[in-house]
């Protein structure tokens, strides 16, 4: 994702932010669930693993419904600060960076105050993530957001689990847009590129056996931009591993 060159600032309670045509602020609020080790926030809806492990750390948020959009906005990048609570936000705390891993489900038992039910925009931040902008005792704060470019190191890469019929790809680690929309795959042996579907959040799946061949993706992300990543596994792949995509978005 490009962005323009920066246009104006806006100040909100001393912390100075910056702001572009092509990427405006929206208002929102953010919680946090666990505990500072994070470990509450591994897994979860989009089909993610040990963050760590997977580069994510502790800079996740799980979406409001609103946001989530039914896990199409997994892997997705946003910016967050918080505002207009001068009890609450820290002074000159600045912004945080974090990627969509999870999904805050909506709660309709409750008249008021479901923060993840729709149309509202919510956050529910890791806890080390929320304690960046404010204190912990807050429990609630408002914010406001962008979306950003992702920043990932390395490659993209394809966990490939299933079993010889059924093939499932856990694509994670991707830059730029970061939300994945559309994957194909290939096999050695296959005639042309195949479609696949989203299982849940960036799993997509096929019904093939592509067992013995080696395995080549193209994928498309939410910005429209496509790569293709030839030969990531080898035709001895094997279930339950990752591949490394060796360039990233």
């Amino acid at each position: 994702m490009k962005f323009p060159v920066i246009i104006f600032l806006i100040s909100f309670l001393g912390t100075i932010i910056t702001q572009t045509s092509a990427d405006p602020w929206h208002d929102a609020h953010a919680t946090f669930y666990g505990d500072m080790t994070g470990a509450e926030t591994m897994k979860g809806a989009c089909g993610y693993g040990d963050l760590f492990k997977q580069g994510y750390g502790l800079d996740t948020a799980a979406l409001s419904t609103a946001l989530f959009n039914n896990g199409g906005t997994c892997g997705a990048c946003f910016e967050i600060v918080c505002v207009n609570d001068p009890k609450w936000c820290i002074h000159n705390a600045g912004t945080i960076k974090i990627t969509a891993t999870n999904f805050c489900p909506p709660n309709y038992s409750k008249p008021h105050e479901n923060w993840c039910n729709p149309p509202q925009h919510h956050f529910d931040l890791s806890m080390p993530m929320f304690t960046k902008l404010a204190n912990y005792k807050a429990g609630i704060i408002p914010v406001k957001y962008r979306r950003i470019s992702c920043s990932k190191k390395g490659g993209v890469k394809f966990e490939i689990k299933g079993n010889p019929y059924w093939i499932l790809v856990l694509l994670y680690n991707v830059g730029g847009a970061g939300d994945v929309t559309d994957v194909k795959i290939r096999g050695s042996k296959t005639n042309g590129w195949l479609q696949m579907s989203r299982n849940r959040g960036q799993n997509w799946q096929i019904g093939s056996n592509l067992v013995g061949q080696s395995l080549s993706f193209q994928v498309t992300v939410s910005d429209g931009k496509t790569l293709e990543f030839d030969n990531v596994a080898a035709s001895n792949w094997q279930f339950g591993n990752s591949y490394d995509g060796k360039f990233n978005f």
